[in-house]
């Protein structure tokens, strides 16, 4: 079946780096735009960076401009984004979604992963 299943979550401290990883399958993954969102208790899922199936081109929220970058290897059916000089107020689940085109601001995407958990804590 269509599945996204996302890796690398866990514990680090402020200012620590993670890579988290989204691995893509049984659906056309080059075809796909993929997105990175996150939800942190009582808040409301949050576009965080998005990467073109078309391209190599990424876009991205604007509290995660210069510290996330978003990657993809098609050839693994795998999008990464390296979180780095992370804080506490990225603490949430993070989930990754495939679909035509690169939203932040709209959910509106075809596949999504089951999220992994991410906290920026000391």
């Amino acid at each position: 079946e269509v599945q996204l299943v996302e890796s690398g979550g866990g514990l680090v401290q402020p200012g620590g780096s993670l890579r988290l990883s989204c691995a893509a399958s049984g659906f056309t993954f080059d075809d796909y735009a993929v997105g990175w969102f996150r939800q942190a208790p009582g808040k409301e899922r949050e576009g965080v960076s998005c990467i073109s199936s078309s391209s190599d081109s990424t876009f991205y929220a604007d509290y995660v401009k210069g510290r996330f970058t978003s990657s993809r290897d098609n050839a693994k059916n795998t999008v990464y984004l390296q979180m780095n000089s992370l804080k506490p107020e990225d603490t949430a689940t993070y989930y990754c979604a495939g679909g035509s085109h690169c939203w932040l601001t709209r959910y509106d995407y075809d596949y999504w992963g089951q999220g992994t958990l991410v906290t920026v804590s000391s």
